[in-house]
């Protein structure tokens, strides 16, 4: 539409004295609606590299500084729709590596987390996520 204005507002600058100041407008506009082209089509790319590639992840690490394992961690968690069960899962960012450990992971009821006036406990949750880092550390043990 804008398009049509602009083009119809150039052919016929005769009738009309201001058509530079009304190009430029239109080109603008023309310039935004480019421009939220694009915000759409990278936008539309960055969802599909999240759905395919991140899936549930809420965290990503390098390795820790002066660790032997080359590889990161991923953190990820779901909550199904209508359950109260949590799910928080710790693995390697590189599972093909040979420094990778075992994924673990909990599952937990959120109640167990909140008072009865709906107040998170946050040393409750945090001490069931370091359980969860140390299971992860912690070296498997050698069958014998």
């Amino acid at each position: 539409m804008v398009l049509k204005i602009s083009s119809w507002f150039s052919f016929f600058s005769l009738l009309f004295l201001e058509t530079k100041e009304c190009n430029l407008l239109c080109y603008f506009h023309v310039c935004l609606i480019l421009d939220f082209g694009k915000y759409i089509a990278f936008n539309g790319l960055l969802q599909l590299i999240i759905y395919t590639k991140e899936k549930n992840a809420i965290l990503f690490t390098y390795p820790p500084t002066g660790s032997v394992t080359s590889t990161g961690l991923v953190v990820s968690s779901k909550l199904p729709r209508f359950s109260d069960l949590y799910t928080l899962t710790i693995e390697s960012a590189d599972p093909k590596s040979i420094s990778a450990g075992k994924p673990v992971e909990f599952t937990k009821s959120v109640t167990q987390w909140f008072t009865k006036d709906g107040v998170l406990v946050e040393g409750l949750f945090w001490n069931d996520v370091e359980a969860l880092i140390d299971d992860y550390a912690a070296e498997p043990k050698k069958k014998k």
